[in-house]
């Protein structure tokens, strides 16, 4: 496996971030609020955002290969009835594909959420077609719950999606 680290966001990530993120296969996978074309502008908001996430309800890591951010890993908490689960989102530039780095920094994102805050469920929802995303899932020990059958419309297409979970005592960080 290749070395990385999850680190927090800097300002200075954004010319990196930009270089990974603008790619149409990154963001076939991804829900819309992610831009495609994806522009230096774009990851220089995104970054700012990070900055200024409030981690009692966002953890929101840079995946940085060889020192420089090459994704970008988070998990947001639920509101109201919702308050004990955390959902996981993820994404990789494609040339750290097929390189064991996003299982490995599932299982690290987890163990920072179940150790910071009182939830019991971390939840994932990738698209059916995403076999690299649900592999990363199941690899990360995460079950899958079930296929939402036409849930989701991606650049016109009317596609399933799967919800995945990993409960706090099952996870084995």
């Amino acid at each position: 496996m290749t070395m990385f680290c999850l680190r927090r966001w800097t300002l200075e990530d954004a010319a990196s971030i930009a270089r990974h993120a603008d790619n149409p296969k990154v963001a076939a996978n991804l829900r819309d609020v992610f831009p495609s074309p994806y522009t230096l502008e774009d990851a220089e908001s995104f970054a700012a955002f990070c900055c200024g996430a409030d981690e009692s309800r966002e953890l929101i890591r840079v995946i940085a290969v060889d020192g420089a951010a090459a994704g970008s890993i988070s998990l947001t908490r639920g509101g109201d009835v919702y308050r004990r689960s955390a959902e996981l989102g993820y994404w990789l530039g494609e040339a750290y594909w097929g390189r064991g780095i996003m299982t490995a920094a599932v299982r690290e994102i987890c163990r920072l959420g179940f150790a910071q805050w009182d939830i019991v469920r971390i939840y994932a929802e990738p698209f059916a077609r995403n076999a690299g995303s649900r592999r990363v899932l199941e690899k990360a020990g995460f079950t899958l719950e079930g296929v939402m059958r036409s849930g989701v419309c991606k650049n016109g297409e009317i596609l399933d999606y799967c919800l995945y979970s990993l409960l706090k005592d099952e996870f084995r960080g």
